[in-house]
Order: C-alpha cells, then sequence, then structure tokens
C-alpha cells in the first residue's frame, strides 16, 4: 500500500485502542526505505486529554493518567515544520525538528510499534503505537536517551500499559544509536535542508474519518 507524494494522511498515536494523537500529514516520499511525511506549522491535529484539558504530564502519574475520564481535544501543531521519517519496517520513527528560522535542529528518535498503513479512499494513515522511550540526537551527532524515567514508572504497571517487551525497545534504541555514530542514512544529512512545496496548503481541519477505529495488530 503505497502513497502518492502530496497526498494528505494521518499519523495517528495509538495504544489499546485509544488515541494518543492523531496529526495531519502530506506525503513527501513512499519508497523502499520507508514514508517520510511533513508535518506544517498549523496543521489540524486532535491530543488525548483529560475532560478538563490536562495532558499525561500535567498528572501526577501515570496511573492517575489511565484513571481519569479521557476526551480527544482539537488543537493544531504550533511548533515549526517538521519532516518524521519511518524507516520500512522499523520499530521507530525519526523526526527532524527545526529551528523557528527553519534550520534543522535535532534528530528525535521515536521509539515505537511500526506503523501499520490503513486507506479507506478518502481518507488514510497510520497508526503506531508509542513505546514512550527516546533519542535525541544532534547536529554533530551526540545523542542521548529521553524519558527513561518515564519508561520506567509505566512498566511498573503492566496492567496498564501498552509495552509488552521493555527487552526490544532497549533493543531498537542501541540499534538506531548504532546509526547514529556511523552517520549512516536517514543520520547522514539527508533531508536537512528540505522545504516544503509552496503549493500545498496547511490543513487546517481533520478529514471525516480521522477516528476510525484503529487498525488491529496481527
Amino acid at each position: 500500500m503505497g502513497f502518492e507524494p502530496g497526498r494528505l494522511v494521518l499519523h495517528r498515536d495509538t495504544h489499546r485502542g485509544r488515541f494518543g494523537f492523531v496529526h495531519v500529514a502530506r506525503v513527501v516520499s513512499d519508497d523502499d526505505r520507508g514514508l517520510l511525511l511533513w508535518i506544517a506549522r498549523g496543521a489540524a491535529a486532535a491530543i488525548e486529554t483529560t475532560t478538563d484539558a490536562r495532558g499525561p504530564r500535567d498528572m501526577p502519574s501515570f496511573v492517575a493518567w489511565e484513571a481519569a475520564p479521557k476526551k480527544m481535544t482539537l488543537t493544531t501543531w504550533r511548533g515549526p515544520g517538521v519532516l518524521r521519517f519511518f524507516p520500512a519496517g522499523a520499530d521507530h520513527s525519526v523526526w527532524l525538528f527545526r529551528t523557528e528560522t527553519g534550520e534543522f535542529k535535532n534528530y528525535y528518535v521515536n521509539l515505537e510499534e511500526a506503523a501499520v498503513r490503513w486507506d479507506d479512499g478518502a481518507t488514510a494513515g497510520i497508526d503506531v503505537v508509542d513505546q514512550d522511550l527516546d533519542i535525541v540526537a544532534h547536529p554533530d551527532l551526540t545523542w542521548e536517551w529521553k524519558d527513561e524515567d518515564e519508561f520506567a514508572e509505566r512498566l511498573a504497571r503492566p496492567d496498564l500499559y501498552w509495552v509488552p517487551d521493555e527487552a526490544a525497545v532497549w533493543a531498537e534504541g542501541r540499534r538506531v544509536i548504532k546509526l547514529i555514530e556511523a552517520g549512516e542514512f536517514p543520520f547522514d544529512g539527508t533531508w536537512l535542508d528540505f522545504r516544503p512545496d509552496p503549493s500545498w496548503p496547511v490543513p487546517t481541519e481533520l478529514p471525516p474519518g480521522w477516528d476510525r477505529p484503529v487498525v488491529a495488530r496481527i
């Protein structure tokens, strides 16, 4: 299932049938290497919050977050535009963050279960399962782990958490770190000078079907 360049698709973070976020993205490329998406500043989005509009990091604990009643809150992507690369078959994505002036800032490796694609015709997208542990890599390819404490807190509650294999997550992270340290693709400077097509309008509304059921994983 390939996506045509320029097509609008949805990047949906999911867990146990719920949505963590839904972002409207533009397909830059889709080939044997993987799927590359562009999220423009101001693009429509929805995020999971409590019914009084708090996010997970506004709560005293993971247990409190999971116990609170939730809703999906409409919002927009408020930071500078960002590229997100989903390597084919890999359990991570690589986000290329930018400064306010559009220059490359850093890589952000999001460890997650590999993206599952879906296409309903008018609306299409990918569903991923975020595994919370991340890696930040700088322009000089130095790096550090991110959110280890959050990962550990959630792993302590397997009755609530959606990550079944801690070792696999760490192993995927270490595999990616080897690519970073070696300056191998996609950490070799590819896409650092990317500029979006100026003819692409910013998608300011979520399309119908944005909340269709999460794709089941085999």
